[in-house]
């Protein structure tokens, strides 16, 4: 029974996520066909980043289940602002990869998305953040100081053992705490904000330890502040 569950919960992201992906696929459709004839490749390139960013993008992420995501997608700016922003994404991403070795360094969209599983950072149903994730933190905030074009999402994810109303509690003092530590070494905190997402956002199942282990964790999602933005712009006009 709890397989089929499980099953049946990962059918409807899928048919979630397909949905959103169609209602982009339409409203880019919408925005570049009032005047095909008219854009260059480059312009066209630009409305599909504006189609799939903002709002929409947003939706993407939220009807997909994955707030991460959602964050990347939502503050898009595509076309060749967006590949400026891509290309130092890149060089972040792969500084972050060499100095954070006990991390997940992912480069989506114009964005990158770094995850730790929790038992790296913490002890089981524990806020306090352990010796190596210190140093992984310390050497994450270096590289986050060395590119202070950026905003930093800190999103904290639980598994599904106990109520739902503590594992969000649990979630959001995490993220919490590792805003702390970084804005500790130097991050600005008006850089960076937090989310709890307690067990809601699954990414393995959670029937098995080993599923379990993967749902707890931290993503912190670096993405281009409006300064990085205006700078790309400028660049591509």
């Amino acid at each position: 029974m709890a397989t089929y569950q499980v099953f049946t919960h990962l059918t409807m992201k899928i048919v979630k996520f397909k949905t959103a992906i169609i209602a982009v696929t339409l409203a880019t459709a919408t925005l570049i066909g009032a005047g095909c004839n008219s854009l260059t490749k480059t312009q066209k390139g630009a409305a599909i980043g504006a189609g799939a960013g903002g709002t929409i993008g947003a939706i993407i992420g939220k009807s997909a289940g994955n707030t991460a995501l959602g964050a990347i997608i939502g503050g898009a700016v595509g076309g060749t602002a967006g590949a400026f922003i891509g290309r130092k994404m890149d060089r972040q991403a792969a500084e972050i990869k060499q100095s954070v070795p006990g991390a997940t360094v992912e480069r989506q969209g114009e964005g990158i998305l770094v995850k730790f599983d929790s038992g790296i950072l913490f002890d089981v149903d524990k806020t306090n953040l352990k010796g190596a994730a210190q140093s992984n933190l310390t050497n994450l905030s270096t590289s986050l100081t060395n590119n202070p074009q950026t905003n930093i999402l800190i999103v904290g994810h639980t598994d599904n053992t106990g109520s739902a109303t503590y594992n969000q509690d649990l979630s959001v003092r995490r993220a919490e705490a590792v805003k702390a530590y970084i804005a500790s070494h130097g991050v600005s905190s008006s850089r960076l904000s937090t989310q709890g997402k307690g067990l809601t956002e699954p990414i393995a199942d959670n029937t098995t330890e080993a599923g379990r282990a993967q749902n707890r964790r931290v993503e912190i999602v670096i993405v281009a502040n409006d300064e990085l933005k205006q700078q790309a712009k400028q660049s591509s006009n």
